[in-house]
């Protein structure tokens, strides 16, 4: 079976982040680290070649299977931000409503960059997503 490419490397956050091409891309990046360690009570580490990582749990798949994941992240991509959240929690839609400019996949949240949101809504968003991953993990235990 083929190892999954999002693991962690143990490779440097700083380093990554310092290889990021704007000055723009890497306040916002620093700031992102500073709301996860935040919200999670974790430091920063590297899963795969390009996603900052906070915490860990435990996740099962729509195959059933098992795998450690981040609790959140982010990701400098070259078109926004990727920031990666829970896809469901409690007051999800009304802070997305309050953030500003955005749009959203699954469980993930795009950003141009930080400028174009209000960024207490989005440290409100992270909090309750890490939360909720946290009072998931309680339960199941």
């Amino acid at each position: 079976m083929a190892e999954p490419r999002t693991r962690l490397t143990g490779r440097s956050v700083d380093d990554f982040i310092d290889s990021q091409t704007g000055e723009q891309v890497r306040d916002d990046c620093r700031t992102l680290v500073r709301l996860m360690q935040k919200a999670t009570g974790c430091p920063p580490e590297m899963w795969g070649a390009s996603i900052v990582g906070f915490g860990r749990h435990w996740w099962t798949g729509a195959s059933g299977k098992k795998a450690e994941w981040m609790i959140t992240a982010f990701s400098p991509r070259k078109a926004a931000l990727t920031v990666y959240l829970w896809p469901q929690f409690d007051a999800r839609q009304e802070l997305l409503d309050n953030l500003g400019k955005h749009t959203c996949g699954k469980g993930c949240l795009y950003i141009k960059r930080l400028s174009d949101v209000h960024v207490p809504t989005l440290e409100q968003l992270i909090a309750q997503s890490v939360k909720h991953v946290k009072g998931t993990e309680a339960k199941s235990r």
